[in-house]
């Protein structure tokens, strides 16, 4: 089992930066996965952007261009790295770890992101 500990949130005027982080302990030796979805009030939970082990990435749509995820593997850490924030991002992010895309894994307890004025 791999337990995750997230940091790396709090508030921000629209167009700060923000960076998330998330490090696994536990048998973490077989994953190939790591992402981080968020989850806004009312709204279902979507990702946000995705990172394997070779280091192929994908991104949500309206983050493009301002988030950067990225991962050590020494660390066993993932990061999001949050420029141009926008009142729309605004949410509870999650760190997701897994063997692979669509397998089963270990979830993060969350870290609020608010961006406001």
């Amino acid at each position: 089992q791999v337990q995750l500990v997230e940091s790396g949130g709090g508030s921000v005027q629209p167009g700060g930066s923000l960076r998330l982080s998330c490090t696994m302990s536990g048998n973490s030796f077989r994953i190939n996965y790591m992402a981080w979805y968020r989850q806004a009030p009312g709204k279902e939970r979507e990702l946000v952007a995705h990172i394997f082990s070779e280091g192929s990435t994908d991104y949500l749509d309206s983050v493009k261009g301002r988030f950067t995820i990225s991962r050590d593997n020494i660390r066993k850490t993932v990061y999001l790295q949050m420029n141009s924030l926008k009142p729309e991002d605004t949410a509870v992010y999650y760190c997701h770890v897994a063997p692979d895309f669509g397998l089963s894994g270990s979830w993060g307890q969350g870290t609020q992101v608010t961006v406001s004025s």
